[in-house]
């Protein structure tokens, strides 16, 4: 079977083997949820809804028989509840991106952030009656696609040419951004962190606000070091995480001795809030290149500009390899420009950086 993949443009159809449409599983106690999801879905000639469930249970049942590439997941049911199933889900197949369907409460969100540390890959908020708008869908396909992936040939090559860039200046700051998968691969990345390595470690990760302090709370678990929410006039100190909050850019001024954060707001290319671009291109200027940034996993292009700013100003730029990201999008983008010194796991990244981090670094 041929469908033609529906576009909003005027250039010719493309057209979508069956094979190569997305499987797509949806587990959800709402009949309603499922229905109006499913109808969603069913307008996307690239999309191919394989199941749907109304528990965890029987989604793990249809999993053992059918092949999935995204399961969209609801934590919040009866029984066994989504946030129990995950880990079996992932266990049973490694290969099928979750993407968890979350409530707008506290609760929802506690929830949700814990199941991406588990490794759920990406969220979307579950709107309020009325609010399935285009908007809503827009984003939902785009997140859906991008979780497809690269075929498991392309991943396996895509590091696979050797990273010549050597490192550049010795870092006083560590610098990260983070998009979709990105919450997994930060904690495995802060974990691998000694407690006597002290240079300060900058984060902005893709989150909803209401979720920022519940995945602030978690990186320090994650790092054994003390979380802050950037705000204008926070002193970035050594041994300190500082992260991004949700509705602003997170960027760096110096003042005499003393680094401080500050907040942005103008629009940037990605169109992210809060955007890695503003962290990376401050903090270059800031400290004149002694910065190391990372690029985790997570969609589109946000970092890459500010990358390029940082390796012009003596720094360096890691990135996370195809294989182990949930989307190979940001860490992509630096890795094809050349401006990678590596391209490695979280884990790995995060020994490399500290081998070539300097004697400063540590306590």
């Amino acid at each position: 079977m041929v469908a033609a993949l529906r576009r909003d443009t005027a250039e010719e159809p493309v057209e979508v083997t069956e094979d190569k449409r997305v499987k797509i599983m949806l587990v959800d106690d709402s009949l309603t949820v499922r229905t109006v999801f499913s109808r969603m879905l069913a307008k996307e000639a690239d999309f191919n809804v394989v199941a749907t469930a109304s528990t965890a249970e029987r989604g793990l049942d249809e999993l053992r028989s059918q092949t999935v590439d995204v399961v969209m997941l609801d934590l919040e049911m009866p029984g066994m509840g989504g946030l129990e199933a995950l880990p079996k889900i992932l266990e049973m197949s490694p290969s099928t991106k979750v993407l968890v369907i979350s409530s707008l409460t506290a609760e929802g969100a506690e929830h949700t952030v814990e199941a991406l540390r588990m490794g759920a890959a990406d969220t979307m908020l579950k709107p309020r009656p009325g609010g399935f708008d285009d908007d809503y869908r827009d984003q939902l396909m785009d997140k859906i696609r991008a979780l497809k992936g690269l075929p498991a040939e392309v991943a396996k090559r895509a590091c696979a040419r050797p990273v010549s860039r050597r490192a550049g200046k010795q870092p006083q700051v560590i610098a990260i951004g983070a998009s979709t998968g990105g919450i997994h691969a930060l904690n495995l990345f802060l974990r691998k962190l000694p407690k006597d390595f002290m240079l300060p470690v900058l984060i902005t990760q893709h989150l909803p606000s209401s979720f920022i302090p519940v995945f602030a709370r978690q990186m320090e678990v994650a790092s054994g070091r003390q979380a802050i929410l950037a705000d204008e006039g926070v002193e970035i100190e050594r041994g300190k995480l500082i992260i991004a909050p949700g509705h602003g850019h997170m960027v760096v001024r110096r003042r005499g001795t003393r680094y401080e954060t500050g907040l942005a707001y103008h629009p940037v290319k990605s169109g992210c809030t809060p955007s890695v671009d503003p962290m990376f291109e401050s903090l270059a200027e800031a400290y004149d290149g002694e910065v190391t940034g990372v690029l985790l996993s997570g969609m589109g292009r946000d970092g890459t500009e500010g990358a390029e700013i940082i390796v012009k100003a003596g720094g360096s730029i890691y990135a996370q390899d195809a294989q182990s990201c949930a989307v190979w999008g940001m860490p992509r983008a630096v890795t094809e420009m050349g401006l990678a010194t590596a391209c490695l796991p979280p884990e790995e990244l995060a020994q490399s950086i500290l081998e070539k981090a300097g004697a400063q670094a540590w306590r």
